[in-house]
């Protein structure tokens, strides 16, 4: 595929300190577009560095208040939705609709998960409504994150604390997808000449297990790992100590899908929108332990 990116006005970029945000909004300033980088703080997390060439912008989903001034003058925006929220669309939609009359708002790219078709639970409502709203449109739909096994994500802790990853994914596979990744596809739904005006289903190279994973972040850290299977009532109870019960039922529920195989594929996506190939989770991995 021959990308034709254009020279676009200045783009919003919702959840401008999260994992997808930060590198959204980096890769579109390093390409030389104007970013608008929104978020709570209107400033990076502690210990992060700004976004160079992007202007900071207060917002927050639950405060309409800030939403006029991170709309000002934008003609496209990269949706991250809020966190946590079980039905995000109840804030989402009043903002879409205003971006999209009252700021003449062109382009919408939502980040939503392979795991949430249109029309399904959370942001799948938002993603099917997403059409009607805009004539240009675009829904990411990335595999679990490679990152999830770094920072402060629950697995790169037990992995420090107790050298075990914890799933109740049993046997099953999943294509997980470095964030890098899913930020140039980003750039590429909001910068090329024609929009995708589709769901994009985001992968990596390869559809690995969690005794995989393990096995790899063993092999490139030196440290020994291995991956401790757990049913899903064992899972959702251990989350239960930290979560909301229904968040937590969820989240296992998810473990669950994956253990009968919703997630064990790998797409071209990332390579047809960016014209290369996405990393695979050694190189990742690799790249990670060099930092």
């Amino acid at each position: 595929m021959t990308r034709t990116p254009v020279t676009v006005g200045t783009t919003l970029v919702l959840g401008a300190t999260g994992t997808t945000g930060g590198r959204t909004a980096a890769q579109l300033t390093a390409a030389g577009h104007r970013v608008r980088a929104a978020s709570r703080r209107a400033a990076p997390v502690p210990g992060a560095e700004p976004v160079p060439g992007a202007e900071p912008v207060p917002f927050d989903w639950y405060d309409p208040a800030t939403h006029a001034a991170a709309l000002d003058g934008v003609d496209r925006v990269y949706l991250v939705p809020p966190v946590g929220d079980p039905d995000p669309a109840a804030v989402m939609m009043p903002f879409l609709r205003r971006a999209r009359s009252a700021a003449r708002v062109r382009r919408a790219v939502l980040l939503s998960s392979s795991a949430v078709p249109a029309g399904g639970p959370g942001v799948g409502v938002v993603h099917q409504a997403l059409p009607d709203l805009f004539e240009e449109w675009a829904v990411l739909r990335p595999s679990w994150f490679m990152q999830n096994f770094t920072g402060a994500h629950a697995h790169a802790v037990s992995i420090r604390e107790d050298g075990v990853v914890l799933t109740a994914t049993g046997s099953g596979r999943v294509g997980f997808v470095d964030a890098e990744d899913i930020a140039a596809s980003a750039v590429c739904a909001l910068t090329d000449e024609r929009a995708p005006n589709t769901d994009l289903v985001l992968t990596g190279p390869q559809a690995l297990g969690y005794d995989d994973v393990a096995t790899a972040i063993a092999e490139v850290t030196g440290r020994p790992v291995v991956h401790r299977r757990l049913s899903y009532e064992q899972m959702r109870d251990r989350l239960t100590a930290v979560l909301p019960v229904e968040f937590a039922a969820m989240l296992a529920g998810m473990d669950r899908a994956i253990a009968e195989g919703a997630e064990d594929r790998v797409t071209d996506t990332v390579q047809r929108l960016t014209g290369r190939p996405p990393s695979t989770f050694r190189a990742f991995l690799e790249r990670e332990v060099r930092r």
